[in-house]
């Protein structure tokens, strides 16, 4: 029984695979790749596992305390970000294993680039991870919309890793990207929250998640673990640099703290709750953040739309001469995400100039940041936390944010209008597998 009164039951310790397509002979062994081609990527077609272990999953099947699923799979946060860590980081030794991906491993390091492939969360989670990934791999990152990446038939080459990034495994525009790169004999890799979706299938190896069963339609906790799991990629893939042992020491180090201090920025959802009532009328949300957090900005805005219905804008804060300072006045409610990190001095840059704008910006900072609160006209102080890793604790003041605007305006926010949890064309998909 988990703490708030629901049923969460044991997940099951267990070793799974990809589940793979039917594939033809060759040597002995079930091929994967581009059949048509003489000379075709050739997979075997037995996966590396992906191990998980006998950690409580909240499985959705309740709401217990809470009023909506949405607010219970924000504050199942901690349980998931551990269960996505589980068997998985060795805290000891500094080491991450994905045994998923270990036969691949010396492939996705000798590649041209990385192509990463998502739709709305999803998207801004690669967007938020990239730099981690091209720091620790020093292999250039490439960040696609999925239905933009297929619009312009974007060139793709034997020697590229593609990532492919949805929670339900099930996104058409994502499953339509993936055989588009695997026509084109692109080693295609799959983060995802369904072992057993299309995603897993076609893809030569992956990741699982293992955040349990999100019922309600925004991602929340799929969207903190699979910036965890992209996270223990990159790490996973660096493990061997000697240049990046400190680094990657210290961001392990931190990973095992995180969700205690995830459970720190939940204690802040009563203080959230009193900031949504004071903008609650009004029509429209600019958020702002650059590095680490132009991610966090952009996924924000799109919690605000599409579970509060409310205009937003996520805008990278380095633009913000280029237009979208005009829009800066003592009645627009804005939102800033400012750590301190390499670019504190350009973020706070851009705080300054809002303030000269007669803005009073809504500022997410870290605790005991005293400069910011010189400047910002409300602040949510959030514990400190390694650069990279900041992107989890930013987001979750955002989703509460949303969260409490969307039952101020009386919406239904585990199944808002016209939004649906999993969505595939069928036909299409049938059509790519079948070219």
């Amino acid at each position: 029984m988990a703490e708030d009164g629901s049923e969460s039951p044991k997940f099951r310790s267990v070793s799974h695979t990809w589940k793979d397509v039917t594939s033809p002979i060759y040597d002995g062994l079930e091929v994967i790749g581009t059949h048509s081609k003489s000379k075709s990527r050739l997979h075997d077609r037995t996966r590396n596992s992906l191990s998980t272990s006998s950690v409580d999953s909240t499985d959705g099947s309740g709401k217990g305390r809470y009023s909506t699923y949405m607010e219970k799979e924000i504050m199942d946060q901690p349980v998931a970000i551990k269960q996505a860590m589980s068997g998985r980081v060795d805290f000891k030794n500094h080491r991450v294993n994905l045994g998923g991906i270990e036969r691949y491993r010396d492939e996705i390091n000798r590649c041209r680039r990385i192509i990463c492939v998502g739709a709305a969360s999803s998207y801004h989670v690669a967007v938020g991870t990239r730099q981690t990934m091209e720091e620790l791999l020093e292999i250039p990152v490439f960040v696609e919309l999925a239905s933009d990446f297929l619009d312009r038939e974007v060139p793709v080459f034997r020697d590229d890793v593609c990532i492919f990034i949805s929670q339900s495994g099930e996104t058409s525009s994502v499953l339509s990207a993936l055989m588009y790169c695997k026509q084109r004999d692109a080693l295609v890799v799959g983060i995802t929250n369904e072992e057993n979706s299309r995603l897993s299938e076609e893809t030569h190896c992956g990741i699982n998640i293992n955040a349990g069963v999100e019922v309600g339609v925004t991602s929340t906790k799929t969207y903190t673990c699979q910036f965890i799991s992209l996270v223990m990629f990159a790490i996973f893939m660096a493990g061997d640099k000697r240049s990046k042992h400190d680094r990657i020491c210290s961001i392990i180090d931190e990973m095992q703290i995180l969700p205690e201090k995830i459970s720190k920025v939940l204690q802040l959802n009563d203080d959230i709750k009193k900031l949504a009532e004071d903008v609650t009328n009004k029509r429209s949300l600019i958020l702002l953040g650059r590095g680490y957090h132009q991610a966090t900005s952009f996924e924000g805005s799109l919690k605000l739309i599409e579970i509060a219905n409310m205009h937003s804008e996520g805008i990278h804060s380095g633009e913000l001469k280029h237009g979208p300072l005009a829009l800066i006045d003592e009645e627009q409610p804005i939102i800033m995400i400012v750590m301190r990190d390499s670019i504190y001095d350009k973020c706070m840059n851009a705080v300054q100039q809002v303030r000269a704008r007669g803005g009073k910006p809504l500022v997410i900072c870290e605790e005991g940041d005293e400069d910011i609160k010189k400047f910002a006209g409300v602040t949510i102080a959030i514990p400190k936390t390694v650069d990279c890793l900041s992107g989890i604790l930013a987001v979750i003041p955002l989703q509460l944010l949303s969260l409490h605007l969307a039952l101020l305006h009386g919406k239904s926010v585990d199944s808002p209008g016209g939004i649906q949890k999993t969505v595939i064309e069928h036909n299409v998909y049938k059509n790519l597998t079948e070219a």
